[in-house]
């Protein structure tokens, strides 16, 4: 019979101190935040349409662009 073996801890993981699991659950959502696992859930359950998917795309790329735009006058305008 093998001996049990620790495997090694696979995903996300928060430690506990002082049994604050109030504070444990701040710092989990922090980096769920950060990794994008929000958005990724919110996409996964429901379903865009070709043509909703398109449509959002491109509005993306707008904001990206008028972002730019902005960030270029900041610059040539000086502080």
């Amino acid at each position: 019979m093998k001996k049990y073996k620790e495997r090694e801890k696979s995903g996300m993981t928060v430690e506990v101190r002082n049994n604050d699991v109030n504070k444990a659950l701040r710092i989990l959502k922090k980096r769920m935040q950060t990794e994008g696992l929000f958005n990724e859930m919110r996409e996964r359950t429901s379903f865009k349409t070709k043509g909703e998917k398109r449509r959002l795309s491109e509005a993306a790329g707008r904001r990206r662009w008028l972002k730019k735009v902005e960030k270029n006058k900041e610059l040539l305008n000086g502080p």
